[in-house]
């Protein structure tokens, strides 16, 4: 097999075990369980865990004197578990074994992108020359939402006798797979029972805390060559033991298949009953490999990115976490974008605004999954708007973090490891994921021409976003302009005024500019409505047509601050101290979290001109260099080649890269700008993970934010690929490093439309259908089109 499809670890280390597991999940849209060891158990080393989409569940800690709730994706039962150990003729049996056995001689794994599968071989050579060969092959059905299993081989060398195995599925489990966390409450499950069936399946029901979601989780244990199963049962846990004889050259196998249902399924029925079923009648592990295998590749036919090189098998392998955690499967749930996929427990499994960088790609390849996406995000209308009631504006106001219901799940105290002080959190101000969740309407829409969404919930996002924006503007008589007052904006490290006591910031550019977008684009998409929906839509609304003029006017005329010839992140941000950046990198030497550094030091981020990550910088990752220049001009400002130069040039010396985002979108502006030091923030992007660039926090789970990002790097950044009103419009920023690319997507009901790319010429192919031509601009607005069945080669050169 190609070894651009292999992800591999030749040796085992157990300080990168955690970063391996997380690298290494399996999952299919619906749950995911991490690439940890069998024979293992939670540790300051190993952290099995299985996260199920939209699973929450909320508790209530005490902390720093104060009663806070936090809502995590939970944590569920390990169905993985398993043990064994050596029963040699004539001798005492041996220790059970496991990775960190002093008897280990070697340990690898393997990731196999192409087919899904995870593989670890094992050998342990004792003091007395016994040798046992161990291969645990593991998947997480692409095809069966609801099934996974692993095959264990067990080889005996130079002895014979028996190997006692215990398989266990594990209901004893909690969160706290985050050190940081460690203080909070995490035992989400409860009123376990275990039982094991007549013909074998063990099986385990539990529900959660507060969110009394009833789990059921069975697994099907069979053993070859065939063997009495042994059962033993507590509340939280049911083990199953195997004694299997060992011969030389006949391998010892044990297969556990594993069926998870709750009582989110749809149609309704015992979750515990039903896992039971499930597992008891599902395939063998050779059928569910091919079963499974076949659902991958149609994935890879659909959501490949092809690259030379490094470059694509890096992306190759983030395609592989964005559709284990963003699957077919995920269109069937109510389910968002969590920021750290389904991989672990960092950020407790909230949403955040990744879906604006995950989303551009999956509309162009997955487009069922992008709407249902977007319609988690309408579900949750109801509360977005209550948020803004309660601020005393009208339309919605989305949480900067949530989960299960719409409500603000940020916390309002946070940790700082450095300093061991637990300190306010005024992260909830970042109300532009509004804005994000608007373009995401407007990006999909675009893609797809799906006019019953845009028409439909599509239509009451965006104009609920634009009526919280435009209410939330206010009229400034000294400058003759709306302003937006006490928010955060994507840089996270300013959150207040030097010695203030109120939290907030005034007129964040990228908030202010982004909302004026928004604004436009509701009047735009109401302009088009149908009069009945129209009317519908300003009952909803609470507004009339003069309220929708007062719109206008707010798009044209809110407040972006400049100082120095750039534009200022934020009003007042020029009069900030200057950071002494050598003095804080010859101490630190890494300086990301910069923003804990300082804390410690009795210090903040807030007297400094220093952001964690791209903020103003973040318009040119949404908008092309002409739409940022029209949206300028409609504000009556000026925007032009040098102003956003300087600007990029400016933020770029004063950024701490304290996000696994910033280097994605420097790397971005600065290819468009052809500059020199592009490649170098794209690659950051490409190996955030891999790397673990962040020290420590991938073990936590991936950022898939940025892994989707780099997809749209490719795709949207590097090719040009964007939606618009005249087609598929095509205006590439090549890069060296990456100078060939090609993937599939769908484009307004055309499918598999396959794009080739080079550094000066592009080839579309339009499969044969009953569709018309799909239209293109290409470089210099110049249209053109394939027809259904054909392919055509275009110069990207400007004529």
């Amino acid at each position: 097999m190609n070894a651009t499809w292999r992800w591999e670890y030749p040796r085992y280390d157990p300080a990168a075990e955690r970063l391996v597991e997380a690298l290494c999940t399996l999952g299919n849209g619906r749950f995911a369980t991490r690439g940890s060891a069998p024979e293992c158990v939670t540790d300051d080393i190993h952290y099995p865990g299985t996260y199920l989409a939209g699973c929450y569940d909320r508790l209530t800690s005490t902390v720093a004197g104060r009663e806070v709730s936090n809502e995590d994706m939970v944590r569920l039962p390990d169905w993985t578990a398993l043990r064994y150990r050596c029963l040699p003729d004539g001798a005492a049996p041996g220790d059970w074994l496991t990775p960190d056995h002093p008897a280990l001689r070697h340990c690898s794994v393997s990731l196999d992108l192409r087919s899904g599968t995870l593989t670890r071989r094992m050998l342990f050579h004792d003091a007395e020359g016994r040798r046992l060969g161990v291969t645990h092959t593991r998947l997480v059905h692409m095809g069966d939402p609801h099934l996974a299993a692993q095959r264990t081989v067990l080889r005996a060398y130079g002895w014979q006798g028996g190997i006692e195995v215990e398989s266990v599925l594990d209901g004893d489990v909690a969160n706290e797979g985050v050190d940081r966390y460690r203080a909070l409450a995490g035992r989400h499950l409860v009123g376990h029972r275990a039982g094991v069936e007549a013909q074998g399946t063990a099986w385990l029901s539990c529900a959660t805390a507060g969110s009394h979601l009833r789990i059921g989780l069975a697994v099907r244990t069979s053993a070859h060559p065939l063997a009495a199963i042994g059962a033993a049962c507590t509340d939280t846990a049911a083990r199953q033991t195997l004694v299997l004889p060992v011969r030389r050259a006949r391998p010892v196998v044990i297969v556990k298949t594993a069926a998870l249902f709750t009582s989110l399924d749809r149609p309704w029925g015992d979750p515990a009953a039903r896992s039971v079923e499930h597992a008891g009648s599902a395939p063998d592990f050779p059928t569910l490999t091919a079963s499974h295998r076949a659902a991958w590749q149609r994935l890879w036919n659909e959501g490949e990115v092809r690259a030379p090189g490094g470059s694509g098998r890096a992306l190759r392998l983030h395609v592989f976490h964005v559709l284990q955690t963003l699957s077919p499967h995920t269109a069937e749930l109510d389910a968002g974008v969590p920021a750290r996929g389904l991989h672990g427990e960092a950020y407790r499994g909230h949403v955040f605004w990744d879906e604006l960088f995950v989303l551009p790609y999956l509309a162009l390849h997955f487009p069922e999954t992008a709407r249902a996406l977007l319609m988690y995000r309408h579900r949750r209308l109801p509360a977005a708007r209550e948020a803004a009631r309660r601020a005393g504006a009208g339309g919605a106001a989305f949480p900067w973090q949530g989960g299960s219901s719409g409500s603000e799940e940020t916390q309002r105290l946070h940790l700082n490891p450095r300093s061991g002080r637990w300190l306010p959190d005024h992260s909830r101000l970042q109300h532009h994921v509004g804005s994000a969740v608007a373009w995401n309407v407007w990006q999909y829409g675009r893609a797809t021409g799906d006019t019953g969404f845009m028409h439909g919930p599509g239509a009451e996002l965006l104009l609920h976003v634009a009526r919280f924006w435009a209410d939330t503007a206010t009229w400034d008589p000294g400058t003759g302009r709306y302003r937006i007052r006490g928010v955060v904006g994507p840089d996270e490290y300013h959150d207040a005024y030097p010695d203030t006591g109120a939290p907030g910031i005034d007129d964040n550019a990228y908030t202010n500019v982004t909302a004026a977008w928004v604004l436009a684009r509701a009047l735009d998409l109401y302009g088009v409505l149908p009069a009945a929906r129209r009317a519908e839509l300003l009952a909803q609304l609470g507004t009339d047509h003069d309220g929708l003029r007062a719109w206008e006017d707010v798009s044209r005329r809110l407040y972006v601050p400049f100082h120095r010839d750039v534009i200022s992140q934020f009003h007042g941000y020029g009069d900030l101290a200057e950071l002494d950046w050598d003095a804080y990198r010859a101490r630190y030497h890494d300086i990301r979290r910069l923003d804990r550094i300082l804390e410690a030091e009795g210090d903040t981020p807030n007297r400094y001109q220093a952001s964690k990550q791209a903020d103003t910088l973040m318009l040119g990752y949404l908008f092309r260099p002409d739409e940022l220049g029209r949206l300028f001009a409609r504000l009556g400002y000026p925007m032009d080649e040098e102003l956003w130069r300087r600007t990029v040039a400016y933020y770029l010396r004063r950024t701490c890269h304290g996000s696994t985002l910033s280097s994605l979108v420097h790397g971005w502006v600065l290819a468009r700008q052809h500059g020199a030091d592009a490649w170098r923030y794209c690659r950051e992007a490409l190996l955030g993970d891999i790397t673990d660039i962040q020290g420590g926090t991938t073990g936590e789970g991936v950022h898939l934010g940025a892994m989707g990002g780099t997809l749209d790097l490719v795709e949207r950044g590097i090719v040009g690929l964007a939606p618009d009103t005249h087609g598929l419009r095509i205006d590439p920023a090549p890069l060296a490093e990456v100078p060939a690319s090609s993937f599939s997507v769908c484009f307004l009901g055309h499918r598999d439309v396959r794009v080739t790319f080079r550094t000066a010429r592009i080839g579309i192919r339009v499969p044969p259908s009953s569709r018309g031509p799909l239209p293109l601009v290409l470089p210099g607005d110049r249209r053109e089109s394939v027809a259904a069945g054909q392919e055509r080669w275009f110069s990207l050169r400007r004529r």
